[in-house]
């Protein structure tokens, strides 16, 4: 038996909503999730598989008037020498001299912190006697403080010397810092918060330049003075001391430091601190 189609009619139903409401903004945030975060966390880790980065700051550094200095009289190994240990001047006998010496720290940018150290050093000599060569030892309070505290003393070592002897020695550098591992990101670090110089030590072998030098590169943080042109200036007149003046500036420093912990986690704390520039 046969059916057939009498009649029909199709029904449209329609439901209507206001743009503001829950469902609106379930969807927004569904789609945040899923699209815009996973690009915020790898801009802001600037690439998942870096396990290093770096950063800006200037040190905080202050000279600590602690001078070891040693001049070559002639070719033959003669020398004067002075320092601000008591100790190596009661060992120098003869062979001391008293300089004049000049210090001062300027702060050009009033940022608080010091950006130039002039020293100015005048050493008496005897009408016979001439400069071949100098060294010099200067240590210095050195500080980070934006990541992670670094505290630690440091020197810089000014040495030249020259075949015709010289009146005055001028130099002028920058006191670059040398990092051999990455920093950490947080927290105090100060294993190289010791003298450089064992100024208490009584025996001659804590004041041998070779020794201090040695010792000192054997770290994994240190600073060396840039100074690419040093000045020697030879016709010292009879009698006059010896001049040697030195213009140490202390730079922006960039400082690397890892952005994954021992664990090969990456740490929140170092993506969230990090000042990342976009390209």
């Amino acid at each position: 038996m046969a059916f057939y189609d009498v009649y029909s009619h199709p029904a449209l139903i329609r439901y209507k909503t206001s743009v503001c409401t829950k469902a609106t903004l379930f969807v927004f945030v569904v789609l945040c999730l899923t699209y815009i975060s996973p690009l915020l966390v790898a801009y802001r880790s600037h690439g998942f598989w870096i396990k290093r980065s770096t950063y800006e700051e200037q040190p905080v550094v202050r000279f600590q008037y602690q001078t070891l200095l040693v001049a070559a009289t002639s070719t033959q190994g003669d020398h004067v020498a002075w320092s601000t240990f008591p100790h190596l001047n009661n060992m120098l006998g003869a062979n001391l001299r008293i300089p004049s010496v000049s210090v001062r720290e300027d702060d050009q940018n009033q940022d608080g912190k010091a950006d130039l150290l002039v020293f100015q050093l005048q050493l008496p000599l005897k009408p016979e006697e001439q400069v071949y060569s100098v060294q010099l030892l200067l240590t210095f309070s050195y500080k980070l403080l934006r990541m992670s505290t670094v505290v630690m003393q440091s020197l810089a070592y000014v040495q030249h010397s020259s075949p015709v002897p010289g009146a005055k020695l001028s130099v002028s550098g920058d006191l670059r810092l040398v990092q051999r591992t990455p920093l950490p990101h947080r927290g105090l670090y100060d294993l190289y918060n010791v003298s450089v110089i064992d100024g208490s030590s009584p025996f001659a072998s804590a004041y041998d330049l070779g020794n201090i030098v040695r010792s000192y590169q054997e770290r994994n943080l240190t600073t060396v003075l840039s100074c690419p042109m040093p000045v020697w200036t030879v016709g010292r007149a009879a009698g006059s001391p010896f001049q040697l003046n030195a213009e140490i500036r202390y730079p922006m420093e960039v400082i690397r430091y890892p952005l994954i912990n021992a664990k090969g986690c990456y740490s929140l704390t170092s993506l969230l601190s990090h000042n990342y520039t976009l390209l």
